[in-house]
């Protein structure tokens, strides 16, 4: 990497997704990512549903998803 490459590097945000039942959880956790600056979440969901529904629009790079939920997980 030259030092020309090295600013737009740093710049690129990661688009995530958060998938949780716990909505204390999912808000916590959606707090701790964003404070990175590195991170932009671009949708929440409550299951897996909703999610599978959701990534048809937003397309996060990353899903940071929990087990067991209810509906589907």
């Amino acid at each position: 990497m030259t030092d020309s490459e090295a600013p737009s590097r740093r710049a690129r945000k990661v688009t995530a997704m958060v998938v949780d039942d716990s909505a204390f959880f999912r808000k916590r956790l959606v707090a701790m990512l964003e404070q990175d600056g590195r991170i932009d979440v671009v949708a929440e969901a409550e299951n897996g549903a909703q999610a599978l529904t959701l990534n048809t629009t937003r397309r996060p790079a990353v899903i940071v998803m929990a087990v067991n939920m209810p509906v589907m997980d």
